[in-house]
């Protein structure tokens, strides 16, 4: 397993703008000329950080934007991925309706799993699993991630891109999600946390535990990244954090935690 690169920021509010400026950086960094493909996640922590998107720099018109996971319920539900990503970062920005290619969360489960198949092979191509350029990932206070859940029937398909997840002591128990293959795929997976109620099961992540999809989301010669609030940091070894100064909202400095 790779060893992930850990960013920790003193607090949310730079936390959300460091994440911002990475993944602005990371979509500029494609080749011109060519498009570059993004899945983002749901979340309160996403969230901020899409709000200091929007009013970043850049083309979104050569960027396709696709959806780690969603909750079976309408598009103009407030506990929808893609409502509240259109509420923070679509809505903001100009971008081809054609490149924002959200999962049809109002369709029976099966049937929103084989739509989201199908698009996804349509905007990534035919290789078996192939590379989306960046991910963005949440983490859960059990260590889920998407909507991968520790011990899902969902971590057994290994021929989908998309997998029905069904969790019936939640409030929308269907859902849809990139499978796990999938998201081991990506050439750069970015997790992003900023609750210190999450902080075991993040060092738990980070030190690889196999119990924990959070842990196995990433490609093995990918670039993996935790970006981490300094509480939600606290039970991760201090020589493996990289810390952001205060007020900083660019990439981190080399400095280390003492």
């Amino acid at each position: 397993m790779s060893a992930p690169t850990i960013i920790v920021a003193p607090n949310g509010e730079v936390l959300a703008g460091a994440v911002a400026v990475r993944i602005a950086r990371a979509l500029a960094l494609a080749q011109p000329g060519t498009t570059v493909t993004i899945a983002l996640a749901g979340g309160s922590t996403p969230r901020a950080a899409y709000a200091r998107l929007a009013h970043m720099p850049v083309d979104w018109s050569r960027v396709i934007v696709l959806f780690g996971d969603e909750r079976c319920v309408p598009p103009d539900d407030p506990a929808s991925n893609y409502h509240m990503i259109r509420e923070t970062l679509l809505d903001h920005i100009t971008i081809p309706d054609a490149n924002v290619r959200r999962i049809a969360g109002e369709l029976p489960p099966d049937r929103a799993t084989s739509q989201a198949a199908d698009d996804l092979r349509a905007v990534l191509g035919s290789d078996a699993f192939p590379r989306i350029d960046l991910v963005i990932l949440g983490v859960g206070p059990d260590g889920h991630t998407a909507s991968l859940f520790p011990g899902g029937d969902e971590l057994s398909v290994t021929d989908q891109l998309a997998v029905t997840v069904h969790r019936p002591e939640l409030p929308q128990p269907w859902r849809v999600s990139m499978s796990l293959p999938l998201l081991q795929a990506a050439r750069q997976t970015i997790m992003v946390a900023d609750d210190p109620a999450k902080a075991d099961v993040v060092a738990r992540a980070i030190a690889g535990d196999p119990h924990l999809p959070a842990s196995r989301a990433h490609a093995p010669d990918g670039t993996w990244v935790w970006m981490l609030s300094r509480p939600t940091a606290r039970d991760v070894p201090a020589a493996q954090q990289t810390l952001l100064p205060s007020g900083s909202d660019q990439t981190p400095r080399p400095d280390r935690a003492h």
